[in-house]
């Protein structure tokens, strides 16, 4: 057994956790990460927003990641597009409300992710490979952790604070009983990476492309392209769905992509080389985003639906919000961590829940192929679909709920 000490542990080594590693450790904190596993390894959520280019910017991994684009063939990236039968939309995130970059990049997780640990590690944050967090005790100024290594031996890590940036590992969540069910239907998410043979001119590589099934409107499709000539597909619906599909994920998701003609006609030539993985139940909540030594980050506190990618963009925006909150209680400022953090990291998170709820029962679905909704509509809209859920000068996020009912009132009249 052996004790160390630091000032911030990190659980996780995502994109959470080393943007909030490199603002912290730029602070001239020790910073150590636990992580579980070694990179690279395969992680879903590869369609990132505009606004996560603001985040990696503010912890100076912005130009890493441009850098490093063209060698782990990182898609530029420049809006959405929409397909549902015959209708048609896209959104050129350029053309946005809100202030900020307008582009992005579509990736593989597993080299984008290895990209950011490796250069945190290259600062001086210090990454615990192979290790996992089996247990913990809290309290205002000191967190006794029992971590357990690769070889299968504890140890014991003290700290001032824990981030936990685990993801869908929730660790901190599971550890102190902070789980509660999503208000979200069971969903499962099948999906997989394929060399797409698409034909060019036939697909803007520059978007992602939503697809919605042409006989149900809760079910949807994602093509997400990546500049070597593959792309992730996935499908998500209620488990009901998929009853009438066979039961080996393989062979169910070729089926329900066939189900689909549009899709079906853009994929004919794919190769489906890589198995297919399925995720269910994927929506979480907690009581809590933060408590006596310890904030949640990202998924490990609440994750919505993939639908809109906000994942990767909410966990960027809780690791900026997070650091900035911790800094100033470790210079001994006094913080509120409800107004400060819970709160202002919720407000977003709602913006893009209304969003979400509006999606699945159709609203949404009927103001994206409205062609009702003039320019400068479009253009607040383009911002949240760009991931600036927290513009409140934009009025579809001040007043989400109410603004969007009455645009749906408006596109559906017309």
């Amino acid at each position: 057994m052996r004790d160390d000490k630091c000032d911030v542990v990190v659980i996780g080594a995502g994109p959470s956790g080393t943007v909030a590693a490199a603002l912290l450790q730029a602070k001239g904190y020790r910073v150590k990460i636990i992580e579980r596993q070694h990179f690279p390894r395969f992680s879903i959520g590869e369609s990132l927003l505009p606004q996560c280019m603001e985040f990696l910017e503010e912890a100076g991994l912005a130009e890493v990641v441009k850098s490093a684009a063209e060698i782990h063939h990182f898609q530029y990236k420049n809006g959405a597009a929409f397909v549902r039968g015959d209708l048609n939309a896209d959104f050129d995130f350029r053309k946005k409300f809100s202030q900020g970059p307008g582009t992005t990049f579509q990736v593989m997780r597993a080299p984008f992710d290895q990209l950011l640990a490796q250069e945190v590690e290259r600062r001086g944050v210090a990454i615990a490979w192979g290790h996992e967090l089996v247990g913990v005790e809290l309290g205002d100024d000191l967190q006794t952790l029992d971590v357990i290594d690769e070889a299968g031996k504890n140890y014991t890590l003290q700290a001032s604070f824990v981030l936990d940036a685990s993801g869908f590992g929730r660790v901190l969540p599971r550890l102190l009983d902070l789980e509660r069910p999503s208000s979200f239907p069971v969903r499962t998410s099948l999906f997989t990476h394929v060399e797409d043979n698409i034909t060019a001119g036939e697909f803007d590589r520059d978007k992602i492309l939503i697809t919605i099934h042409h006989l149900h409107k809760d079910v949807w499709f994602w093509l997400i392209p990546f500049a070597n000539g593959r792309c992730s597909v996935g499908v998500v619906g209620e488990n009901g769905f998929f009853d009438e599909f066979d039961d080996e994920s393989d062979l169910c998701l070729r089926e329900v992509i066939d189900s689909e003609p549009t899709l079906k006609r853009l994929l004919r030539n794919a190769k489906y080389d890589t198995p297919a993985r399925k995720i269910t139940a994927y929506s979480s909540d907690v009581s809590q985003l933060y408590g006596p030594g310890y904030a949640l980050l990202g998924n490990a506190g609440e994750f919505l639906d993939p639908v809109f990618s906000s994942g990767v963009t909410i966990a960027m925006k809780s690791a900026s919000l997070a650091s900035s909150v911790l800094h100033r209680k470790l210079q001994g400022e006094r913080v509120d961590w409800q107004s400060d953090y819970a709160d202002t990291l919720r407000a977003g998170v709602d913006t893009f829940r209304v969003f979400v709820e509006a999606w699945y029962d159709g609203r949404f679905q009927d103001v994206i192929f409205s062609k009702n909704q003039g320019q400068e509509v479009q253009a607040m809209i383009s911002s949240i679909l760009a991931g600036y859920a927290w513009d409140t000068s934009n009025p579809y996020v001040e007043k989400s709920e109410r603004r969007l009912n009455t645009l749906v009132e408006i596109c559906r009249q017309s």
